[in-house]
């Protein structure tokens, strides 16, 4: 990937040119292409809405899906999209002009989700999942106006570890984000092609860009929030034990249904072992393995 004047996408214009930066550049570009790759993501002349809240995650999906279609490697046609819950304070003007400035396609959209979610949550209660519930039927109405066959968010791989402990520890079962999925509806596709990059190289990506972050903080802070325990956990087992994080992940990717216990998975009913045959040294005891 060496950029010049005639080869380069306006989003990557003034990229760090040390090589620390340049490895977590084709680390990030690598990981995403390997999941666009290893989940079926693309459909030839499809149109993506790419969403975008200004948060460090979403900015590097917005750059690296960019830098797979200017590279011929992502045959898909991209629109960035921000929907303006219309939270207070919220720096309106900060991605339209970005937009503009990178020569991205968008579309900006506003809905007053934010009264919506303070009318309806009790005092004390967490807004997240109303609100990111508001947020999805609206991306869905904006896909499906835009021709979009794909909505594509910027969950990343530390993300869907925590969505798979928060489902263990809160929710009694196994699950999380998947890097694709059919919305209910079974119209849209909804792709995760961050799926296997790490949050940390998310923010440092967007940090050495110095792209606009806005901060998700717009509604209040709210501590105790089960997903920043879960963080907290998973950060304690990564600083024990560097790697942990990604140890956990493959784990994802190499589920055993016959060594778990649901039987909707694995017919155990079923399951037979082989007949016993006559075998003069029967009565003798076998030798462990």
């Amino acid at each position: 990937m060496l950029d010049d004047a005639d080869d380069i996408h306006p989003l990557f214009a003034g990229a760090p040119s040390s090589t620390e930066f340049k490895k977590l550049r084709k680390r990030i570009v690598r990981h995403t292409r390997e999941a666009v790759e290893q989940y079926g993501m693309v459909e030839r002349g499809a149109k993506w809405l790419v969403c975008l809240s200004g948060g460090k995650d979403s900015y590097t999906l917005l750059a690296v899906l960019h830098e797979l279609q200017w590279r011929g490697l992502l045959p898909v046609e991209l629109l960035a999209c921000n929907l303006d819950q219309g939270q207070p304070g919220f720096p309106a003007t900060v991605l339209p002009e970005f937009l503009e400035k990178m020569g991205v396609p968008h579309r900006i959209e506003y809905q007053d989700t934010y009264s919506v979610v303070m009318d309806k949550v009790p005092r004390g209660r967490t807004y997240c999942a109303l609100c990111s519930r508001l947020r999805r039927g609206n991306l869905y109405r904006i896909a499906r106006e835009e021709g979009c066959s794909a909505v594509v968010l910027g969950h990343h791989r530390d993300d869907i570890l925590e969505t798979f402990f928060m489902n263990l520890f809160h929710g009694g079962r196994l699950a999380t984000m998947p890097p694709k999925l059919v919305n209910e509806e079974g119209d849209l596709f909804v792709y995760r092609p961050l799926a296997h990059v790490a949050e940390a190289d998310c923010e440092r990506f967007a940090t050495a860009m110095n792209y606009p972050i806005i901060p998700c903080d717009l509604c209040g802070s709210q501590d105790g929030l089960q997903r920043q325990q879960v963080k907290q956990i998973l950060d304690g087992w990564e600083r024990n034990s560097p790697g942990r994080r990604q140890v956990m992940f493959r784990a994802l990717m190499n589920a055993r249904p016959s060594h778990l216990l649901d039987p909707k998975l694995f017919d155990f009913a079923g399951l037979e072992r082989k007949s016993a045959e006559f075998d003069e040294n029967a009565g003798e005891i076998p030798e462990l393995r």
